[in-house]
């Protein structure tokens, strides 16, 4: 043991930051009348009588090229409401070492200052700029009101705030210091030098801020990718973000061609890692290309992705009806079942499914299919032509099966606007196509098993699909819901009991799945900003080192 006296203080500065609450931000009702209410629609008439202009932003310059793009309302797809550019290799490049670069310094911005820039902004959202984000997420990407106000308003404000106060907390542990006069050890986050590649998806405004920001939160440098049928919402969070204070460099803004972003990240030496969400085949080509050109890397990269599901609802024999019919219809039906998590496959009992369909067929009848600036729409549009192709050729191909009936809906048309009705079929082949693949879209395929089978089919649920990002299970049956949780406990990265497989709130359902729904870091929870960051444990000295050997060598 070393005796003396301190001679130098520590250079570590204290970790300590304010204390702030852990908070959900309020869901608004948007009654007639009301003043949120009011606002929305004066938000919704001045984005629609705009084509926003959104340029390249990489730094401080913005960048237009020959290769120009616009996002149209899927629901009215002659509108345009933003004009935008592709990025080529050179400014994709540009981007690479613009980012690069400014990560260095803005690593070395104290971390309590970074977190007093994302409640300033978590504030604008909230306030000035909140209808803003609902008319932008609205008309581009047709969503109704609740659903924009619960992602484009109250998600993303609870990723941007409650992010910090995860870091906060995080900041909190520090190692054993046994004797803190001769040494004191502690533990400080980094960012990963280099840079980190956001790839967000159309379908949650909050998704793309999340995948953009926490990593900068961290102290990283961010190439944004925005998805082209989000681009205005991403713009506007963007911005928000600047004005908040986030210097220019630690997060640009590329829109551009899929295949050239990746195949430009994958080849940089600097890349430090990818924050994803989007379709299996796109995320195992960003893998496959990592893992080819591993050796140039400066880093081994850290790879994130959500993939997406074939999420199911599993209904025993004693389960409530009504909770049932509703619960499905809002998982499968609400933005279009354009959600990751949205219910895709049912498995209902003999006994049950009389009651169930009829349920089912009475409820869909009376949802209104329409303008998101019609507040009685309970849905809207698919997201492009792509997406309608897509989800048109599975009901065809219910349509023109003998193991497949449509039970309700099965009608669609593109000529003003990407209308897909929602569509209920049975299934005789629980091993269909249209219950095993991902179709995201408002189609909900049932398979009717006889009571007897409840075992086999519950081994179903895990075999059928290579997802498992969210499950429910409807019952009254206290020791089956014990038995459920054990048998379904690797085929959902989110399981609900006696409630539907969506509506994840950040802050209290962690979202991720495991096997090919992604890598499960479950974003909204405390754990996802660890991802981001590369931890410095140090140890400081206090005294003189005297002495070579050791007490025992002396006896």
């Amino acid at each position: 043991m070393m005796y003396g006296v301190r001679c130098i203080g520590s250079i570590v500065p204290d970790n300590r930051l304010p204390e702030f609450p852990l908070v959900n931000e309020p869901v608004l009702e948007y009654k007639k009348g009301s003043k949120e209410r009011k606002e929305l629609e004066a938000a919704l008439k001045k984005t629609a009588a705009k084509t926003e202009d959104v340029p390249i932003i990489i730094g401080s310059e913005e960048f237009r090229t020959n290769e120009v793009r616009h996002q149209v309302m899927p629901h009215n797809h002659s509108k345009k409401i933003a004009q935008f550019y592709w990025a080529d290799k050179k400014l994709v490049e540009k981007a690479i070492k613009t980012a690069t670069e400014t990560q260095v310094k803005w690593d070395r911005t104290p971390i309590a200052e970074r977190i007093k820039i994302w409640q300033k902004a978590a504030d604008l959202m909230a306030g000035p700029y909140r209808q803003e984000l609902n008319a932008a997420t609205m008309l581009g990407q047709a969503k109704t009101v609740i659903q924009a106000e619960i992602d484009s308003a109250a998600e993303l404000i609870d990723f941007i705030r409650m992010n910090t106060f995860y870091l906060k907390e995080a900041t909190k542990y520090q190692p054993i210091s046994e004797n803190a006069k001769v040494t004191k050890n502690s533990l400080r986050f980094r960012g990963i030098d280099g840079f980190v590649a956001a790839i967000s998806p159309f379908n949650f405004t909050a998704i793309g801020g999340n995948l953009a920001y926490t990593p900068a939160l961290m102290g990283n440098g961010v190439l944004w990718k925005p998805s082209d049928t989000a681009l205005l919402s991403n713009y506007v969070i963007f911005k928000i973000m600047r004005e908040a204070g986030v210097p220019p460099g630690v997060v640009n803004f590329i829109p551009t061609d899929g295949p050239v972003f990746g195949d430009n990240i994958t080849a940089s030496p600097h890349l430090a890692g990818i924050n994803f969400t989007g379709s299996v085949p796109t995320f195992n080509r960003l893998w496959r290309q990592v893992g080819e050109n591993i050796n140039i890397y400066n880093n081994f990269p850290r790879l994130i992705g959500e993939c997406g599901g074939k999420n199911y609802h599993f209904i025993h024999p004693t389960a409530d009806v009504q909770s049932v019919v509703n619960g499905t219809i809002r998982s499968s039906f609400e933005f279009c079942g354009q959600k990751c998590s949205a219910c895709s496959r049912m498995y209902v009992p003999e006994s049950l499914w009389p009651k169930v369909k009829e349920g089912l067929i009475k409820v869909r009848d009376t949802l209104k299919i329409g303008d998101v600036t019609d507040f009685n729409s309970f849905t809207s549009a698919v997201i492009d032509d792509k997406a309608f192709a897509r989800i048109k050729s599975y009901i065809d191909h219910a349509k023109s099966s003998k193991n497949l009936e449509i039970v309700a809906g099965g009608k669609y048309d593109d000529s003003k606007g990407y209308f897909i009705e929602p569509t209920i079929v049975q299934s005789s082949d629980p091993l269909d196509k249209i219950m095993t693949e991902e179709i995201f879209g408002p189609v909900l395929s049932i398979y009717v098993y006889k009571d007897k089978e409840l075992d086999q089919t519950l081994k179903m649920v895990g075999t059928s699909t290579r997802f498992a990002l969210t499950g429910a299970v409807f019952s009254k049956d206290e020791a089956f819901l014990k038995r459920a949780l054990d048998e379904l406990k690797l085929t959902a990265g989110n399981f609900y009991v006696n409630d539907k497989s969506t509506g994840s709130v950040v802050g209290q359902q962690p979202f991720g799945g495991g096997r090919m729904s992604g890598t499960n870091d479950k974003a909204g929870g405390p754990h996802y900003i660890l991802r981001w960051c590369t931890p410095q444990s140090i140890k400081e000295t206090f005294v003189p080192l005297n002495e070579v050997d050791y007490q025992y060598m002396r006896e």
